[in-house]
């Protein structure tokens, strides 16, 4: 009885080390970017060693997976199920664009850092790639409903876009309901273009 329970207790030391680690790379990452977060901060920040570090995670991909799962359990991507409700291709794109607006609000300075170090870190590369991927997911299930023109998928895309909503609040002043107002223009103009060539 007494081994299984130091077994155990070994194992939620183990897990809390860990957590640990996590916590404090996520917390490099969100203030000094993935590029400018070494090994040596990780390990001081959480109260270990370098060599601890290595021992928890075999490499940069499992650890950037790792702060990833973190990072995106406590900031989820806002949950799509209500916009696949509404049944107008508009209304349910401005639905979308005010929800994944607000949520760039929360998260811009993690998010700017982010795409900032995509180029420099090939382990933090992947995950944002990850990332594209699924918002390209979401793109091209609300792109449907403005029908097959490559040009209403490309203004969806692009509405989505953490670089456009930053540009459109930030760069030129807009609120959020006005970004959101315009980009559904783009995509509405960008179906009746397609109509009218048909």
């Amino acid at each position: 009885m007494a081994r299984k329970y130091e077994l155990k207790k070994r194992a939620e030391r183990r897990g809390e080390t860990r957590r640990r680690i996590v916590q404090a790379a996520v917390d490099l990452h969100t203030t000094v970017g993935p590029a400018r977060t070494s090994t040596a901060a990780i390990a001081e920040r959480a109260g270990v060693q370098r060599h601890t570090v290595y021992a928890h995670f075999a490499d940069d991909a499992e650890l950037y997976r790792a702060c990833s799962q973190h990072w995106r359990a406590e900031n989820p991507f806002p949950d799509g199920e209500r916009w696949w409700g509404i049944p107008d291709a508009e209304r349910r794109l401005r639905a979308a664009l005010l929800d994944v607006y607000a949520w760039y609000e929360r998260v811009e300075p993690a998010m700017a850092l982010f795409r900032r170090d995509a180029s420099l870190v090939p382990a933090h590369r992947a995950v944002v790639e990850a990332a594209a991927a699924e918002r390209a997911a979401v793109a091209d299930r609300l792109a449907a409903g403005f029908g097959s023109s490559k040009a209403a998928r490309a203004a969806v895309g692009h509405a989505l876009e953490f670089e456009t909503w930053r540009s459109l609040c930030r760069g030129q002043g807009l609120s959020r309901s006005a970004a959101a107002e315009l980009m559904v223009s783009l995509a509405a103009r960008r179906r009746r273009a397609a109509r009218s060539a048909a």
